[in-house]
């Protein structure tokens, strides 16, 4: 297990956007009507001091998140929500049973519960999965082509992992895709940059909270 080392997202956010400025050059406008936001993972087990996950980036982006998932809202666009956990009886994890020793949060438990902080809110969607990737053996993208979803904007847990993964895989499906580099949060500075950069160079136009939060409210 990496070991997990603390850093505040938002304070590196303006260093990390700068060097970023070379890749980050498809910069989009968020389609407000067309736009929908996905909380990934912001679960008990990572974002709770008492979760065995713990993510101490991760617990310092939630009062962002919660405010990009209150102007969605208010704007009457829809906000999902990510929820990993798996078979507590075992048989649904595949490789990241093995890959993380089977430590995941367990369906069931309060760890797989989404952080107090950040629950949902009536007419919220709650997306389970069990693999990095929220698209894989989900109904997410069913869902978000229902709502006529073109713009999907990312935040959430953990950067490297669940977050890329499923922000590789929307490109790929051809959402525009929006990742908040405030907004996201990994074990380390390190894992967090190395994401914002092949995301920005060829996958999604990564920008702050702020700047998504002011785009749904069309003063951006």
């Amino acid at each position: 297990m990496v070991e997990k080392l603390a850093y505040d997202p938002a304070a590196e956010a303006p260093r990390l956007l700068k060097e970023l400025a070379p890749y980050n050059v498809h910069k989009m406008k968020l389609a407000v009507p067309a736009a929908a936001l996905l909380v990934v993972d912001m679960q008990n087990a990572f974002i709770h001091p008492d979760g065995s996950i713990y993510l101490p980036a991760g617990a310092a982006i939630a009062d962002a998140v919660a405010a990009v998932a209150n102007a969605f809202r208010a704007a009457g666009r829809p906000v999902f929500f990510t929820r990993h956990a798996e078979d507590p009886a075992g048989g649904n994890a595949g490789m990241m049973a093995f890959w993380w020793e089977d430590s995941s949060p367990k369906e069931g438990t309060w760890e797989a519960a989404i952080f107090e902080g950040l629950a949902p809110r009536p007419g919220d969607v709650v997306i389970p999965k069990i693999r990095y990737n929220a698209f894989v053996a989900t109904d997410l993208e069913l869902r978000l082509r229902e709502a006529g979803v073109k713009d999907l904007a990312i935040t959430g847990v953990m950067t490297n992992l669940c977050c890329e993964s499923t922000a590789r895989d929307a490109f790929m499906r051809d959402f525009r895709v929006f990742f908040a580099a405030d907004g996201t949060a990994a074990p380390s500075l390190e894992f967090h940059r190395g994401s914002l950069l092949n995301l920005a160079y060829g996958f999604a136009y990564v920008l702050t909270c702020d700047e998504l939060v002011a785009m749904v409210k069309g003063k951006k």
